[in-house]
């Protein structure tokens, strides 16, 4: 991902099995869903949403690890169950005013591709599925669940940062 269209991204939109989890799925004897997280990418959404950059989950699943997690993290929206990701998609960037280039959308999987085509980034896992990764614009290193996420907070921040310091260079000629 260039350092322009990272710059640009002020909503970040993450899928949760396969993007913050590393998909797999543990029931307890409950019938309870358990996942696992990492806390690196956990730190990277805080320091995103610390920049000023909004962060929103949408999730064709429903689990209270997922809403847990997110309130945890300070996420506000959290999208649960969703059949639509597009449509619910669509709305989202509408409500919140951006234009599609301002979007960066983190996915694993094919309920995910409506989201790669309505915004202006998008980023697949290092595991996706091959449809995902044919039309992401990058692909991480990082597996998901396993620091993907904090791979393009990092590039999104110093991106931006970067930009941040080029047009103080200007400004100092």
């Amino acid at each position: 991902m260039d350092d322009k269209r990272a710059a640009d991204v002020k909503l970040l939109v993450l899928d949760v099995d396969g993007v913050m989890t590393d998909g797999r799925i543990t029931i307890n004897e409950q019938g309870e869903e358990v996942k696992s997280f990492d806390v690196k990418d956990g730190l990277g959404l805080r320091l995103l949403m610390n920049a000023g950059i909004d962060v929103v989950i949408i999730t064709g699943r429903k689990s209270k690890s997922v809403a847990y997690r997110a309130e945890e993290l300070g996420i506000r929206e959290v999208y649960q169950g969703v059949k639509d990701k597009g449509a619910l998609f669509s709305d989202l960037v509408k409500r919140k005013k951006l234009e599609k280039e301002q979007v960066c959308c983190i996915g694993d999987d094919l309920p995910d591709l409506p989201l790669f085509q309505l915004a202006g980034v998008s980023v697949a896992v290092a595991d996706a599925v091959s449809e995902v990764q044919n039309e992401a614009i990058f692909i991480t290193k990082n597996r998901g669940g396993n620091g993907a996420v904090r791979e393009v907070c990092d590039m999104i921040l110093k991106a931006r940062q970067k930009l941040q310091d080029d047009r103080s260079q200007r400004f100092k000629k």
